[in-house]
């Protein structure tokens, strides 16, 4: 009896000493990664910063982020491809990612996160995956519907109402992703093509300005030098929260939307940083960053919360978008418009 209590004993002071030994961290292997990625950032500069200090500080990764429009870093993925200088495109919509996916600019990831995201919100073959959605809708300033007795526009075709001319502002389809995003809903909504470059051609004559960014139209018309704006439905309520709280923002009826993607480019410096970033972005922190930042839209991952701000996409009537489609057919719709409708 008193040897075994000896030898226990003996053996609790020899693991209370091994346990002192091992201060020194050194020698333990150290899986956690550490390290900087570049990121193409093509949300809005303020929720993007946010989604970066964020990961940075429950990883230790740094990020240098590079805020682009969606149509800019499809630009710039490409002029690098032979010398790839960032490792992720972080946003914009999925239509473009497929585009890039296309042209082999792009390297397939599948998370494991993604496991728990709907088939219909990712590339089958991973080489992109939507965090969020954002249905296209219009913006109206209220003074400007006071002034000409109108009620907020729900349809395209509320958009040619006389009172519009000159008052509507959007993005360039060749230079925004949220543009494209209008052009190829446009097509879908009308019967045929001849009926929706009808419209278009119409809508043209309505437009005071094209901008390079899809979020500019809610604050031009937030500061009234615009009567209506087309953009993604969340965009206007940022817009509101921000202070412009003469906005109405509607959903269009037979809206298309744009599903927020990530993706790991094609030869990136940092292949494993990249992959633990997508990780992380996917998850529900990730889907969640930002929401003080107007991140509202619609999550896809099932265990985060969408935002205070954000609708029940059920209560509204969208369009399925076919994303190869839009992809394949992104510069011959492009071209097309631009030589039909903006050149004239």
């Amino acid at each position: 009896m008193r040897k075994s209590i000896w030898r226990l004993s003996l053996l609790l002071i020899v693991s209370i000493l091994a346990a002192c030994g091992s201060d020194d961290s050194s020698d333990e292997p150290d899986d956690k990664l550490e390290g900087k990625i570049t990121v193409y950032a093509g949300s809005d500069e303020e929720r993007a910063i946010e989604t970066m200090n964020l990961f940075t500080e429950e990883t230790g990764i740094e990020v240098d982020m590079v805020r682009l429009s969606a149509g800019e870093i499809l630009s710039r993925v490409r002029a690098e491809s032979a010398n790839t200088q960032a490792d992720v495109w972080f946003g914009g919509p999925a239509e473009t990612f497929e585009v890039a996916k296309e042209e082999e600019l792009l390297e397939p990831y599948v998370s494991p996160t993604s496991e728990y995201i709907s088939d219909e919100y990712k590339d089958e073959e991973g080489y992109w995956t939507g965090m969020l959605v954002n249905p296209l809708g219009f913006v109206v300033n209220q003074n400007f519907l006071d002034a000409n007795g109108l009620e907020a526009p729900t349809t395209w075709e509320d958009l040619l109402d006389p009172a519009y001319e000159g008052e509507i502002v959007m993005p360039h389809p060749a230079s925004s992703g949220t543009a494209y995003t209008v052009l190829y809903n446009i097509l879908q909504y009308f019967d045929n093509e001849e009926e929706a470059y009808e419209y278009l051609e119409a809508l043209d004559g309505q437009v005071q300005q094209y901008t390079t960014s899809g979020v500019a139209p809610a604050r031009m018309v937030g500061m009234e030098e615009a009567g209506a704006g087309i953009l993604f439905y969340y965009n206007s309520v940022k817009s509101i929260e921000e202070g412009f709280d003469n906005l109405e923002p509607t959903v269009v009826d037979g809206a298309g939307y744009e599903l927020f993607a990530v993706a790991k480019i094609a030869d990136a410096p940092n292949p494993e940083l990249a992959e633990a970033f997508i990780d992380w972005v996917l998850g529900p922190a990730g889907q969640e960053a930002a929401q003080d930042f107007g991140n509202y839209n619609n999550v896809t991952h099932p265990e985060a919360a969408d935002a205070e701000q954000a609708i029940e996409l059920s209560d509204y009537h969208l369009i399925d978008f076919d994303l190869s489609d839009a992809a394949e057919s992104r510069d011959e719709i492009i071209q097309k418009w631009e030589n039909e409708i903006y050149d004239q």
